[in-house]
């Protein structure tokens, strides 16, 4: 009894073979990059990323080859870490209607396994507010969203475009209002010595 219920759970996608992150969240115009880790004896086999919430009608996007070489098509690109098993999937340039159901997958005889993964694309003007209350990072579940690498990116641009130059304009304001005020006592003290270097 208990072998065919370890079969059974074997049967269906994912089931110990391959594991990913449960949702990742991407701001448009960024990219958005999940890893999906596998068991030893997948090394070889062609991994897949597929869009659609319906496992078996899911479209292929992107597709090793079997080795560690980077496969792109469109905006999805797709590498092999063997010696790590895991492979990295990367969408650039994402828009909000890429949010959907994703799947990381390998390809073998029969039912191949795979797993789901909620991608969410967010506008831009979400960044701010995401920054603002960092509660709206979880999920309603709890469980803790992972972020993609366009979050850290728009944040430095943020702050090399905003941030930096009004603390710089703030510095040269108060430079600029200390200036004046120590200028005639120098004055004051060169006209004195000269006066007292001329004086007979």
């Amino acid at each position: 009894m208990r072998l065919w219920l370890v079969l059974l759970l074997l049967s269906f996608p994912g089931c110990f073979s391959i594991q990913g992150p449960e949702s990742v969240r991407g701001l448009e115009g960024g990219l958005v990059s999940v890893q999906c880790h596998y068991t030893a004896e997948w090394e070889t086999y062609e991994k897949w990323w597929c869009r659609g919430a319906d496992w078996i009608s899911c479209q292929i996007l992107a597709q090793t080859n079997g080795s560690e070489q980077v496969m792109k098509t469109d905006r999805v690109s797709i590498r092999d870490n063997q010696s790590h098993c895991l492979f990295t999937v990367t969408m650039e340039d994402v828009r909000r209607d890429d949010t959907d159901t994703y799947w990381c997958g390998i390809s073998r005889y029969g039912p191949d396994p795979g797993t789901p993964i909620k991608v969410t694309i967010d506008p831009v003007g979400m960044v701010l507010s995401t920054w603002a209350s960092p509660l709206s990072r979880t999920t309603t579940s709890g469980h803790a969203r992972v972020l993609s690498d366009s979050y850290i990116r728009h944040h430095y641009i943020l702050l090399a475009l905003l941030k930096v130059p009004i603390l710089l304009a703030l510095v040269s304001a108060v430079l600029w209002l200390k200036g004046p005020q120590q200028r005639p006592s120098i004055c004051m003290n060169l006209s004195s010595d000269l006066v007292r270097d001329t004086a007979p």
